[in-house]
C-alpha cells in the first residue's frame, strides 16, 4: 500500500511539473523575462515596453503582433529604432549626415531557436499608441504577444522610470 501511494504521488507530481512548465511564462519554448514599460509624461500620446524573449525550443519563431487593452492604449506595435536616412534635405538638412534616429514599425521580429532577443531602449521595442492615460510608476501593463508558431503569450510589464 505504501508503494502504491508513493507511485501515485510521483505520477501526480510529474503531471504538475509538466503543467507548470507549459504555463510558466513560456509558450512553445518561448520565455519572456524582464518585461517593463517606461513611465510617460502627462501629455504623452505614446509609451514603450521592453523585455527579453528567449526561444528555448528547437525551432525558429517570430513575434508577429502585439495587442493591449484599450483602457491602456488604442493599439500596440512592434517598432525598431534606426538611423534616419539623410536623403531628404528639407527634413534632415544637408549637413546632418543622417545623424538622427527614428522609429519604424516592423511586421515581424525573428526569435531564432536557442537565442534571446532583447527589446530595449534604442532598439526593438513595443510602442503603445494613443495612451488612454499616462503610464505611472508602479502600475502594470498587460500585453498579448502573438508569435507565428507558438501562438499568444500574455505578459505583464511593470511601469518603471528606468529598466531592470
Amino acid at each position: 500500500m505504501k508503494r502504491t501511494s508513493c507511485r501515485r504521488r510521483l505520477a501526480i507530481a510529474s503531471v504538475l511539473v509538466v503543467t507548470l512548465a507549459a504555463c510558466g511564462g513560456g509558450s512553445g519554448g518561448l520565455e519572456v523575462t524582464e518585461a517593463w514599460a517606461r513611465t510617460s509624461p502627462a501629455m504623452a500620446e505614446a509609451g514603450a515596453a521592453y523585455m527579453q524573449i528567449t526561444n528555448g525550443g528547437g525551432a525558429d519563431d517570430a513575434l508577429v503582433g502585439v495587442s493591449v487593452d484599450p483602457a491602456v492604449a488604442r493599439s500596440a506595435e512592434i517598432h525598431e529604432t534606426v538611423m534616419a536616412e539623410a536623403d531628404d534635405e528639407a527634413t534632415h538638412g544637408s549637413d546632418m549626415g543622417g545623424g538622427m534616429m527614428e522609429m519604424r514599425a516592423v511586421d515581424r521580429l525573428e526569435i531564432p531557436a536557442g537565442e534571446t532577443v532583447s527589446l530595449e531602449p534604442g532598439g526593438y521595442h513595443i510602442m503603445l499608441l494613443d495612451l488612454a492615460s499616462p503610464l505611472e510608476e508602479g502600475s502594470t501593463v498587460e500585453l498579448t504577444l502573438t508569435f507565428e508558431n507558438a501562438g499568444e503569450l500574455v505578459v505583464t510589464a511593470e511601469v518603471r522610470a528606468t529598466g531592470p
